[in-house]
């Protein structure tokens, strides 16, 4: 029996969505799958003919806006930005607190609520990310900064009042239709929470944006070109690749994958059907002569029109890519064109990648073994800069530790507390003998007798936590807490949670901690000598000597969980 019990398929009513969850049926045999589509209508009427298929499977249907909190979920996104307050919850959702976004958004809640072992995500996201009409909101923004400065010059309060609402509601939108954000924070999200649930493996059906052409294609979706909605699109799809590339390389996660047709993807079937716009059945109108003069109306009242009754044509369903007439499909269809590709062939693939067979189509595993990766040579010649540093620091009598030009703080932070205890104690073993209210008093004396010492670190934003923890040693610059306000209240509750981000902490309890880290990479020694290279892991310390930037690099390691696997 095959070990994933629980497959879901987001976008699974679609035109590859369904075709997946059919071959998954057929080939995996699943005791579940969750059918997750954005309309209700679609995943009914899906499921209808796949539980006549496949009886022996447990078919569960889910719909709405996976994108937004739980509470949106069936709500469009044009309403929802019609609403200040709601626009507020989008901001708060996209920018505030991920841990709040993490509880609220309807996405992890599927995940939390179904823990599959696979999911398959056939959404195409890159759409559904870039085109929120930045370009035409931003045009109106512009439009509206230029009445303010004439409304402005004239006094005009009432004009003034009006043009403000206006303002806050573009800029608002703005705000929340950034692609990369949303993106962001859309793969923060879905990783966490398919950790949470121990998810085995993610399967992206990407795109390129472009059907495989390039920056000549000559199709947009209806908007003229060159279009930058369709080359945001083709930017997001690259960075959504970016960033599954980075989810492959994080321990703990799911094995990730992506399949990418590089054509358009048809077709759903054939037929004489009345033509919808964003759902809705499209109308035929009466024409009407209009003398060349004075404005062009662009969108007129449509009651001013004698309606036809509503627009039928023949022409192909290609699901998420629209209903084309024959004209537009044998054109797009064409050789060297975008050609196509269909959906039997993408879900077949993508079953194979399922299962763990080497299709060749992965492109994370592409990018995998295409990126150079660290070489011998550079090993050598780092030890080579590391032997002149050291050379260069005994020489003019100097510190080099950290600027606090690479982040995190806590890098400064640690490496700074790591290099104190160095210069005063020099090895492990002497740390540990110390009681840590005695490494304080020392560490604290030694900085107030170093003015240099003192004073750089105090100088790049790091300031120095006092044995007591009453006071700091501080230059004019404080990196931790970030803020984008220049004064901010002091909360005692708070220190703690700052010196541990970024402030060289000179408590007892502080140097306590570092000890216990000491105590882990000795133990990690003895075994050196009776298993040989296999004693050598990720928790390994080697040096007997404090050796700073060695030290950091095991704290992150064993601490952060912040390394490479690959």
């Amino acid at each position: 029996m095959n070990a994933d019990e629980c497959v879901l398929v987001l976008g699974g009513a679609g035109l590859v969505g369904s075709q997946i969850v059919r071959e998954v049926a057929r080939e995996l045999e699943p005791k579940r799958i969750v059918v997750a589509s954005l309309f209700r209508g679609e995943v009914r009427e899906f499921l209808h003919d796949a539980r006549r298929g496949f009886p022996q499977v447990e078919f569960i249907g889910v719909w709405g806006d996976v994108f937004v909190r739980e509470e949106f979920a069936m709500e469009r996104r044009r309403r929802l930005l019609q609403s200040q307050p709601r626009r507020e919850m989008l901001y708060e959702d996209l920018f505030g607190n991920i841990e709040g976004a993490y509880q609220r958004s309807a996405l992890v809640q599927l995940i939390l609520r179904y823990q599959p072992d696979v999911v398959v995500d056939s959404i195409n996201t890159a759409t559904a990310i870039s085109y929120q009409d930045v370009e035409s909101v931003s045009k109106q923004t512009h439009d509206l900064l230029l009445q303010l400065r004439q409304i402005v010059d004239h006094q005009d309060l009432e004009a003034l009042d009006e043009l403000g609402k206006a303002l806050e509601r573009n800029v608002s939108t703005l705000l929340i239709s950034q692609s990369t954000a949303q993106l962001i924070r859309h793969v923060q999200l879905l990783h966490r929470a398919m950790c949470e649930v121990g998810t085995r493996l993610y399967l992206k059906v990407g795109t390129t944006g472009t059907g495989g052409m390039g920056l000549n294609i000559p199709y947009t979706h209806s908007e003229d070109k060159p279009s930058a909605q369709l080359m945001r699109k083709n930017a997001i799809a690259f960075a959504h690749t970016g960033l599954m590339f980075l989810m492959a390389r994080t321990p703990g996660g799911p094995l990730v994958k992506e399949i990418k047709p590089a054509a358009m993807i048809g077709y759903r079937k054939v037929g004489y059907q009345t033509v919808k716009l964003r759902g809705q059945p499209q109308l035929r109108y009466e024409s009407q002569a209009q003398p060349l003069d004075g404005r062009l109306v662009l969108r007129g009242d449509e009651n001013l029109y004698t309606r036809l009754g509503k627009l039928q044509m023949a022409g192909v369903d290609t699901g998420e890519n629209g209903f084309f007439a024959r004209g537009e499909f044998e054109t797009i269809t064409h050789i060297n064109q975008m050609e196509f590709v269909t959906p039997e062939e993408i879900a077949h693939q993508a079953v194979l990648e399922i299962k763990g067979s080497n299709t060749g189509y992965d492109v994370i595993a592409g990018i995998d073994s295409s990126v150079m990766t660290p070489s011998y040579r550079a090993g050598v010649l780092r030890q080579t800069a590391l032997d002149k540093l050291a050379r260069i620091e005994e020489e003019t009598e100097s510190h080099s530790v950290a600027l606090g030009q690479l982040g995190p703080p806590e890098l400064s932070k640690l490496l700074y507390e790591a290099h104190l205890l160095k210069l005063n104690y020099g090895t492990l073993e002497a740390t540990l003998a110390m009681p840590p209210s005695e490494i304080a008093e020392t560490l604290y004396s030694f900085l107030l007798e170093r003015s240099v010492l003192r004073t750089t670190i105090t100088s790049i934003g790091v300031p120095i936590l006092t044995p007591d923890g009453r006071h700091l040693l501080r230059g004019p610059r404080i990196n931790i807490p970030e803020s984008i306000y220049h004064e901010i209240e002091l909360e005692e509750k708070s220190v703690d949670a700052w010196a541990r981000k970024g402030w060289v902490d000179l408590r007892p309890v502080n140097l306590a901690e570092w000890q216990e880290r000491f105590r882990r990479m000795r133990r990690t020694k003895h075994l050196l000598h009776t298993r040989g290279t296999s004693s050598i892991t990720t928790k390994t310390y080697l040096p007997d000597t404090i050796e700073i930037g060695a030290v950091v690099a095991w704290i992150f390691i064993n601490e952060e969980q912040g390394y490479r696997i690959k």
